[in-house]
Formats: C-alpha cells, sequence, structure tokens
C-alpha cells in the first residue's frame, strides 16, 4: 500500500531527525519539522500511521535497541549509521509491537527505504539484521 510507505518514510525521517537532534516526541508526531507546505498537503491516513510508528519506536527504544544488540554480529550500535539505525529500529518496532503487520512486508519495505535513503550496500546488512529479528520474535511468540 502506497501510503503505508510513504508513513514510513516520514516515521524514518523523524527518527533519523529525532537522532540527530534528541526532538521531543511531540515535535516530531506534530511533523512541525516538515515545514508548512508540505504539512499542507500531508495525507491523514498517512499522518495516523507514521504517529504510531515514531511515538511507538520512542516509547519503547530501550527494548527495541536491546532487541537490536543482540543480534548485531561483530557490530556495535554506536557504529550504525544513522540511516541504518531509524530504519532499524522502526522496523524493530513493527516486528515486535505490530503483529498485526506481516513481517515480510516490514522487512521488504526496511530494504525499500535503505535502497533509497541508505549507503550502497546497507540494504543487504538491514535484513539479514531484521530477518534474524523476526525469526526470534516468532519463536518468542510460540512460547
Amino acid at each position: 500500500m502506497a501510503s503505508r510507505r510513504k508513513g514510513r518514510i516520514l516515521a524514518f525521517q523523524a527518527l533519523y531527525f529525532w537522532e540527530s537532534s534528541a526532538a521531543a516526541l511531540e515535535d516530531l508526531v506534530s511533523f512541525s519539522w516538515l515545514g508548512e507546505e508540505k504539512l499542507k498537503s500531508l495525507n491523514e491516513d498517512i499522518a495516523l500511521f507514521s504517529r504510531a510508528l515514531i511515538a511507538g519506536t520512542i516509547e519503547n527504544i530501550d527494548v527495541i535497541d536491546k532487541m537490536l544488540k543482540s543480534h548485531l554480529e561483530n557490530w556495535d550500535i554506536s557504529r550504525l549509521n544513522r540511516v541504518d539505525l531509524a530504519i532499524l529500529r522502526m522496523s524493530v518496532y513493527s516486528l515486535m509491537f505490530q503483529s498485526d503487520m506481516p513481517p515480510s512486508i516490514v522487512i521488504d519495505e526496511a530494504i525499500g527505504i535503505c535502497k533509497e535513503f541508505g549507503a550502497d550496500d546497507s540494504f543487504k546488512f538491514v535484513n539479514g539484521v531484521l530477518d534474524n529479528i523476526r525469526k526470534t520474535v516468532a519463536k518468542q511468540a510460540e512460547k
């Protein structure tokens, strides 16, 4: 769904901005950082979906980062570039807390956003990390 993709991109941008500037959650979900022109044309369904991703990710950041750290083999979370980190955090939130969202779609969307905004091969790294987290979440759900 195109509006979900736009909502994910908006959430990714907000989380990137949050990581870079430590902006307040209220500022992020009001989309004031978009600028007046883009804000006027923002579809309400896209905004609602994006707000849920942004707020859910930030509110659960400790759990999300713990999951991420446990799946970064020979890599430290502080070494991740901010684009990859924002995409991973948003996607891990979806995998862990949005059970109505098919994991394959979450991962496919993350890869697409990585290809558009990330470094050349970062999508491969993001795909591997998210696939491992998907498996962990599925095992935890079976218990």
